[in-house]
């Protein structure tokens, strides 16, 4: 692991009882890898948790894979954000009810956004992170063995139904073949565009509710935001009211 970033994620399913596919848990890159400035970063010193009682690789497992999931997810919204913000779009409405509106910024788009549009983006989300929690329903789980941000592949629910659906996770086999060398290398770099796309989409989002906290985007001019980035459903649906 080369640092330890506490993140917010689901709470880890226990594995299946039914028989899986256990891999040893590979050795990750030197902790000095990913910045040998920084080198290890841990001021929480969650390297030596214990998370659930299940020991501490089985911890280290959780947080190298919840990393790497999060890094993903900063790294998609941070271009997305961008894209978007050029009022680059598809040319389709948004949904019945929803129209484009050029002058919106990618929030205020969402806002605009039908509520069922977005349910069956959360549903589609739930589905992603439970597959995902039970290993593809053949591999074991991140804190058993399983390589951390390797997704599990669909080839049960294609063996099955038929669906032509493609692996989230190298779809195109174009890893497999690599040397070590070459993947612990792909590994440090995805976690440095990760850990930096993190800090972009804040970055975004931070000078979007108050102008001038982020000086380097103030000169870009990214439009203000009057909504609430934490109520996704604002107007439409909350557990705490709107």
């Amino acid at each position: 692991m080369c640092s330890t970033w506490p993140s917010l994620t689901l709470s880890p399913t226990p594995s299946p009882t039914h028989p899986q596919t256990t891999t040893t848990n590979p050795t990750p890159p030197h902790p000095t890898a990913c910045n040998p400035i920084v080198k290890f970063y841990d001021p929480l010193n969650l390297s030596g948790a214990d998370f659930w009682g299940q020991g501490e690789e089985a911890t280290i497992g959780f947080i190298r894979h919840s990393e790497i999931k999060h890094s993903r997810v900063a790294m998609a919204a941070f271009v997305g954000y961008i894209i978007q913000a050029q009022g680059i779009h598809f040319p389709w409405k948004l949904g019945y009810n929803s129209e484009y509106i050029a002058s919106h910024s990618p929030a205020e788009q969402w806002d605009n956004f039908a509520a069922g549009g977005k349910w069956q983006i959360f549903v589609l989300i739930s589905f992603l992170e439970v597959w995902d929690e039970c290993g593809g329903g053949t591999e074991s789980h991140y804190m058993s063995g399983r390589k951390p941000g390797a997704y599990p592949s669909f080839k049960l629910l294609k063996d099955n139904i038929g669906h032509p659906i493609i692996d989230l996770y190298d779809p195109f086999g174009f890893s497999k073949n690599k040397s070590q060398a070459q993947k612990d290398k792909g590994l440090v770099t995805e976690l440095n565009n990760g850990r930096a796309a993190m800090i972009g989409i804040f970055g975004f989002l931070a000078e979007s509710k108050i102008e001038g906290s982020v000086p380097l985007l103030t000169k870009f001019g990214i439009p203000h935001y009057s909504g609430e980035f934490m109520q996704p459903f604002e107007g439409q649906f909350s557990y705490f009211g709107n």
